[in-house]
């Protein structure tokens, strides 16, 4: 089954082309199916670029999912325009009020790591939001800093602040291959990595009720598990498309700001030669597994989610 989105909302024209499976609000009620409801709950300031992302590995799958996006209820975007943000987005407040519930919810990475958690304008409503999951949503992932502010909100674990950034298409070790998340996955793996912090090995081990799914001799721990919150945290970037890493670095060249050339990503690390994609097969697993655990473990009745356990 397809992905279900607006026909007007810009990933549904951007998929089509590329051949991924999308259906209009009409062709889904002809379904007699209950779709998986998944919520994108969108920190990031290319909203457009970042919905297609995600809509790309979500909606890889025979299941009909429905996609809603979420925004943050008083903050303003200044990078996408108010008219999309007004036709697509429904703000936080909205949606607990209404008392919606989701099968799964994303929440993306936002490029606030400078900033302790405390100090970031929406914090507090974010926490409500990771609160609230707890009762309304069956299985959370939370995505680069949306991982880290989960890990932090549910079990105090701090990110540590580099010296340098760690960027480029970093090597990663498989450390459970007998898990469901990981079906399908090489011993070890290559993925973007994006970040100015660090979550350390020995703290989330220290934490108590952690898993580490993945992690990097390089860049260290990249995905954990959290069963008692039903969630999964992801330090890193496998949703990013093939260029984002080159957009990140040549904007930040026309800046004029010191960075280095993003390791293993162009090839001889040659930025004059076009990346090289060699995380895609792996971020289409690990989504795809994730919906597919949903899918296993959800309540058919949706009231029923926050009730039971995985």
């Amino acid at each position: 089954m397809p992905i279900k989105l607006p026909a007007d909302l810009p990933a549904y024209d951007v998929l089509s082309k590329e051949g991924v499976m999308v259906m209009s609000e009409d062709q889904a009620s002809r379904q007699d199916i209950r779709p998986l409801k998944i919520g994108l709950l969108n920190l990031m300031p290319k909203k457009i670029q970042t919905e297609n992302q995600f809509a790309r590995l979500i909606g890889a799958t025979p299941l009909q999912i429905e996609l809603s996006l979420i925004r943050m209820t008083e903050h303003e975007t200044k990078n996408t325009a108010a008219e999309h943000m007004e036709s697509f987005y429904r703000p936080f407040a909205e949606v607990a009020e209404t008392g919606d519930k989701f099968d799964g919810l994303v929440i993306t990475g936002a490029p606030i790591e400078h900033l302790a958690f405390d100090e970031v304008t929406y914090w507090q409503e974010l926490q409500q939001v990771m609160d609230w999951t707890q009762d309304h949503v069956h299985s959370t992932f939370g995505v680069c800093w949306g991982g880290m502010a989960m890990i932090y909100h549910f079990h105090g674990v701090q990110k540590h602040i580099l010296d340098h950034k760690a960027f480029g298409c970093i090597r990663h070790h498989n450390c459970a291959p007998s898990s469901p998340y990981l079906r399908g996955f090489s011993d070890d793996m290559v993925m973007p990595v994006s970040r100015w912090t660090e979550m350390k090995r020995d703290e989330i081990e220290g934490a108590g009720g952690l898993d580490i799914l993945i992690d990097s001799a390089e860049t260290g721990p990249c995905l954990v598990e959290d069963k008692a919150h039903r969630a999964l945290y992801i330090f890193n970037h496998l949703e990013y498309d093939s260029g984002t890493l080159k957009e990140e670095y040549d904007r930040d060249v026309a800046a004029g700001k010191p960075i280095n050339v993003p390791a293993n990503y162009y090839p001889g690390d040659d930025p004059s030669k076009p990346p090289q994609n060699r995380w895609r097969s792996h971020a289409h697993l690990l989504y795809g597994n994730w919906i597919n655990q949903i899918y296993q473990t959800t309540p058919f009745d949706m009231n029923e989610i926050g009730k039971t356990s995985r």
